[in-house]
């Protein structure tokens, strides 16, 4: 037996917004019969089935070091459109490891400062 991924949660000083972030990048929405609200402590959105949603819960305490695990996002287009999308978005450059061959990624943070990396498309990868 094993155990399936629920969900992925985030402390956070502002769940709704970082909730509205995550959901311009991921695509993902809210439970209809559970939309968030600003004065909620919990946020969740999701991609309605078969993936894991992401729940921000709010809590007193500001982000302090480097996080422990991160997402890693596979884009739609390609790496470099999708970066500067979410440089849009509100996301700022962290550590850029993109090499002149194309391969590579771009380490970025969301408003509270929690890092996520954009990897190449599977186009670019030459995946189907």
């Amino acid at each position: 037996m094993v155990s399936s991924i629920n969900q992925v949660t985030f402390d956070t000083r502002d769940g709704y917004a970082l909730a509205q972030f995550w959901a311009k990048v991921t695509g993902y929405t809210e439970h209809p019969k559970y939309p968030n609200s600003p004065g909620d402590e919990e946020h969740f959105i999701g991609p309605g089935g078969g993936h894991p949603g992401l729940l921000f819960i709010n809590v007193p305490e500001g982000k302090t070091v480097k996080n422990r695990l991160h997402l890693d996002l596979v884009p739609e287009t390609t790496r470099d459109e999708e970066v500067e999308r979410l440089l849009g978005l509100g996301a700022t450059l962290h550590e850029d490891h993109r090499r002149e061959d194309g391969t590579g990624w771009v380490t970025l943070l969301d408003p509270e400062g929690n890092e996520f990396c954009v990897e190449r498309s599977k186009a670019e990868r030459g995946e189907d």
